[in-house]
């Protein structure tokens, strides 16, 4: 296993690095839950007027970070390192076939941006909505999802380990930390996992909140 740092935080263990580099040294794990990068940048444009000042801000950071989505082979070194995988955006993969999708709805119609997001598994269910705000107050990635959003999707599934290979700032360990749940999370942008160490650690400070 490679990785540039290692923070334990609680039941939280977050690795600094390529999760091509680190996946091979932990095994399986019992749930997967995550939101990887889909590739959609080159037609992602950004807004104008009221409510697009953040977005129009993030715009080239989000653009560079979602500029491709991981290589197929990734994708399968992710789907192969859990038991229960749930993958957001997995419409933008090449994966199985699957009945019990997880679809996020958002509560703009009309609007320039995706009205709904969708979450492949691996679980044998139907499929499941939520709807929910289309973003929190205080996103510090661009591409954040809710807490919210995130402890629903952990709630679908029944292990207790919960790794997210593209943490990102944090979102799904804030989520599996409130609801007492381990968490290991691997994200490769310094500035983001320093964001994530913290968010985490607060959400470890505030206990169990659900």
């Amino acid at each position: 296993m490679t990785y540039q740092r290692k923070e334990v935080i609680g039941a939280a263990t977050l690795y600094l690095g390529d999760c091509r580099e680190v996946l091979p040294g932990l095994g399986k794990v019992d749930a997967v839950v995550t939101d990887p990068p889909y590739g959609i940048a080159a037609v992602w444009q950004g807004g104008k007027g009221h409510g697009w000042a953040k977005a129009d801000a993030d715009k080239a950071l989000r653009n560079d970070w979602d500029e491709a989505t991981p290589s197929a082979e990734t994708m399968d070194m992710v789907v192969n390192s859990g038991v229960e995988i749930i993958i957001w955006g997995g419409n933008y993969f090449n994966l199985p076939p699957s009945r019990c999708w997880l679809v996020w709805s958002k509560p703009e119609r009309n609007f320039t941006l995706a009205e709904a997001e969708l979450a492949w598994t691996n679980r044998d269910n139907v499929v499941r909505v939520l709807d929910y705000a289309r973003s929190d107050p205080d996103r510090q990635h661009p591409t954040q999802k809710p807490v919210g959003v995130m402890r629903w999707s952990i709630s679908k599934v029944k292990g207790n380990a919960i790794l997210d290979p593209f943490m990102g700032s944090g979102t799904t360990g804030v989520a599996a930390v409130q609801m007492q749940r381990e968490f290991i999370g691997i994200e490769r942008e310094p500035s983001y996992f320093d964001i994530a160490c913290r968010r985490i650690e607060q959400a470890q400070r505030q206990g169990n909140l659900f």
